[in-house]
């Protein structure tokens, strides 16, 4: 029988490739009911890949994307493989696999049981959640936070703030959650200015580009109003995906412990970004589920050691599963989705819709990522189009205190507000009843969201 000190170089050295394996299996399901939120960082990253262009479609600028460094990532990889969506899966596997390694370096600065890493893995990679985030940069700043944390515990200062600083470019309200684990941390002013410095030399020259040239340091999208995802329509999914959270909550009030104090501090950061952000959007809750998700792997491992890895993954692998297969595979939607139509049916209207537009510009039904993807055409909506930012400005500073006022003014200080709102020639809309005769074209969609409707391309009036 093989010694502990044998086993754990051959775990080590097939770790990685085990989730990468893992991971890309995940995208491939996944790539088919990708929300629309997703299109979103696809369109930008193929334009900036073919096109050298930063906006949702190639006809204008914008400043839309919640996730520079996400783009950024799948536009490099894009600018090799050619499709976009092929380029978000490789940087998905990246991403779990940087997440893994995160988790076991965890594990081995913590001493914690080394199960802990395939308990915590499982329990992110089958979130509902999180599973219907792929694509997005929820991912990535789960990657993140969790290296935030790493370096934190190993108290290294100026690595720390390289990994903050990455953070913030992954989405800037993660600047929270970075903040609380620095601050938590014990003396957590040791090194501070070495932290302070290689944070701001990794943001600061995006944020400054962004705030000259497109005209806001933190994106366009900071007045818009939220969508609201329908989470009652999908009530075993919601429940899984946000169980970990008051499950963590009740196990730090149960036991605590010095060896799951750091992942203690994960969920703290997380819960303090829901707190502040507050946000219909049901992505913006994403880092407390992460967090609560790793503490709990954790308090599991230390408390129940003897409860095998294996079978406590299997628990977590089989309700999240069920979840999933609930309505057969292969799935149309996402676990938890706001789409008005299903992915495949915005890839087979798009090329038509590009074919009738004739490089008309169509104003979007109010979802423009997948139709911007799938027809590549000048699709007009606020996302896309940044003479119809202006009137968002606005109406955020007037339903804003005089510090949102303040800071809504410094982020757009550079904005052009002479640049008007595009007209557009054509329109999509959608109705449940029989489409105008003015319509020039029509489909079927149908979501969970909407039911079945009709989307219909007709003349703008």
């Amino acid at each position: 029988m093989r010694s502990d000190t044998v086993v754990r170089p051959a775990i080590d050295r097939w770790l990685p490739f085990g989730v990468a394996v893992v991971s890309a299996a995940m995208f491939l399901l996944a790539s088919r009911h990708l929300v629309d939120d997703a299109y979103v960082t696809l369109s930008y990253a193929r334009n900036l890949a073919l096109h050298g262009h930063w906006g949702l479609v190639e006809q204008g600028t914008a400043n839309t994307a919640t996730s520079p460094l996400h783009v950024a990532a799948v536009a490099a990889v894009t600018v090799v493989v050619r499709d976009a969506v092929v380029g978000a899966g490789v940087v998905f596997v990246v991403c779990q696999v940087v997440l893994a390694m995160g988790l076991k370096r965890l594990a081995e600065r913590t001493e914690i049981p080394r199960h802990f890493v395939p308990l915590a893995f499982a329990g992110l990679l089958l979130n509902p959640l999180l599973v219907s985030a792929v694509g997005l940069e929820v991912l990535p700043a789960a990657a993140g936070a969790v290296w935030v944390l790493v370096f934190a515990v190993e108290r290294r200062p100026a690595a720390l703030g390289f990994a903050a600083g990455a953070l913030v470019l992954v989405r800037v309200d993660l600047v929270l959650v970075a903040l609380v684990v620095f601050v938590v941390r014990p003396r957590f002013w040791e090194g501070i200015w070495r932290t302070t410095f290689a944070a701001l030399v990794v943001a600061v020259p995006w944020l400054a580009f962004s705030w000259f040239v497109l005209g806001s340091a933190v994106p366009d999208t900071v007045v818009f109003q939220q969508p609201t995802v329908p989470w009652l329509d999908f009530p075993a999914a919601a429940l899984i995906a946000f169980l970990p959270v008051p499950l963590a909550v009740i196990a730090a009030l149960v036991r605590r412990d010095e060896d799951t104090r750091p992942f203690a501090v994960l969920t703290g950061a997380g819960v303090v970004h829901a707190v502040v952000v507050a946000s219909p959007n049901p992505w913006s809750y994403a880092p407390a589920i992460v967090g609560a998700t790793v503490f709990l792997a954790a308090w599991v491992c230390v408390t129940l050691h003897r409860i095998p890895a294996t079978a406590a993954a299997g628990l977590v692998l089989a309700a999240a599963v069920a979840v999933y297969a609930a309505p057969g595979l292969p799935r149309r939607f996402a676990p938890i989705t706001g789409n008005l139509a299903a992915t495949d049916e915005y890839r087979e209207i798009g090329p038509q819709l590009a074919t009738l537009a004739k490089g008309r510009a169509v104003e979007s039904p109010g979802e423009a990522g997948a139709l911007a993807y799938a027809c590549d055409c000048h699709l007009v909506d606020e996302f896309s189009d940044r003479g119809a930012v202006d009137p968002a400005i606005t109406e955020t500073k007037l339903r804003s205190n005089e510090l949102g006022r303040a800071l809504i003014e410094a982020n757009f200080h550079h904005f052009d507000h002479g640049v008007a709102p595009t007209t557009p020639d054509l329109v999509l809309e959608t109705t449940t009843h029989a489409p105008p005769p003015t319509a020039l074209a029509t489909w079927t969609i149908d979501s969970p969201r909407a039911g079945t409707q009709h989307l219909y391309l007709a003349p703008a009036r």
